[in-house]
């Protein structure tokens, strides 16, 4: 049997700790139903013994302490709220004890920003990791040496999982059913709990809006600029020359300031405009199209699926009231 440890921390999300609980306690009734032993030992495990959460409005009671689990097999580190430094500070208790159980062959799971506590330890360090996309920009000032890939809603490394932002989470917790258990298990909790099976992008759900928390003042300036000429074609040399930066060195600052160079940065500026329109305007694909400054049509399809995981089409019909009709 599996000895699962779901944390308690200070500052939790109160679902991201009662969703893992609720799965694999679920999994074990399919499976006692079905004449087959469980498979998980599914304990909450805290600094202390009861955890209010939420200002007070909730409490959660830890059926252990951390030193009273000498080891277990796959931990989950539920998300955190609030401000992640403080809330990191706040459960740093549970770092050393994280990283020794790794240590003796337990496997870790975070559940959305619980990447952040994760990526604590030092564990994730030159490996792959996701979060909720929303904190993309915190996460890579404070891990730098993790990479981290914003669009993936799964990512699994050496006995390591993470998962996208929210309620994503659902989709690692089938994927860890699957391991442990099997398939078919896997697509009866699928359907039990109405979770989409399969997915592996938060792509049509993230929202570009511009890494600006560096001081590089004449990218920042570029930046600016491109937003506020969405629909114009603009090229890097054109914005090296605006602000007098050889090109090299202009896109050498733009992508370290930004993360981007400095035609993704433009195309995803484009394609945040157009998801805008898509999802709220009556103008067809083709008039949002030119509205940011594109003309060839396949062009315009192929970045806007790369960036959203979608054509433009299907993220019309799928987010804009008017086109359900």
């Amino acid at each position: 049997m599996k000895h699962i440890s779901i944390l308690v921390p200070e500052s939790a999300v109160l679902a991201a700790i009662g969703d893992p609980r609720y799965m694999f306690t679920a999994v074990n009734q399919f499976l006692t139903a079905a004449g087959r032993p469980a498979l998980f030992d599914v304990h909450l495990v805290g600094l202390r013994r009861e955890v209010l959460l939420h200002d007070g409005v909730f409490s959660v009671h830890a059926d252990s302490l951390i030193g009273e689990v000498d080891k277990t097999d796959l931990i989950f580190v539920p998300a955190l709220f609030g401000d992640m430094k403080t809330a990191i500070e706040r459960n740093r208790e549970f770092i050393p004890w994280i990283v020794k159980q790794y240590g003796q062959g337990a496997e870790v799971a975070s559940l959305c920003v619980g990447a952040f506590l994760l990526a604590s330890t030092g564990l994730l360090d030159g490996k792959r990791c996701s979060t909720h996309w929303a904190f993309a920009d915190d996460f890579r000032r404070m891990f730098p040496s993790v990479e981290l890939v914003a669009d993936k809603i799964i990512t699994e490394e050496q006995g390591l999982y993470t998962s996208g932002g929210a309620h994503s989470y659902w989709n690692l917790l089938l994927h860890l059913v699957e391991k442990y258990a099997n398939r078919e298990t896997a697509i009866l909790a699928a359907k039990y709990f109405a979770v989409e099976a399969g997915r592996n992008s938060q792509s049509p759900f993230m929202m570009f809006n511009g890494q600006k928390w560096h001081e590089d003042e004449p990218i920042k300036l570029a930046q600016m600029f491109i937003e506020d000429n969405v629909a114009e074609k603009i090229s890097v040399e054109d914005l090296a020359s605006r602000f007098a930066i050889g090109r090299r060195n202009f896109e050498r600052r733009f992508k370290k300031a930004t993360n981007n160079t400095p035609v993704e940065y433009i195309q995803r500026v484009k394609m945040e405009a157009a998801k805008k329109w898509l999802e709220s305007g009556r103008k067809n694909v083709n008039e949002v199209m030119y509205d940011v400054g594109y003309t060839d049509a396949k062009a315009f399809r192929d970045v806007f699926k790369k960036i959203t995981g979608m054509t433009p089409l299907d993220y019309r019909q799928r987010y804009n009231r008017g086109a359900m009709r």
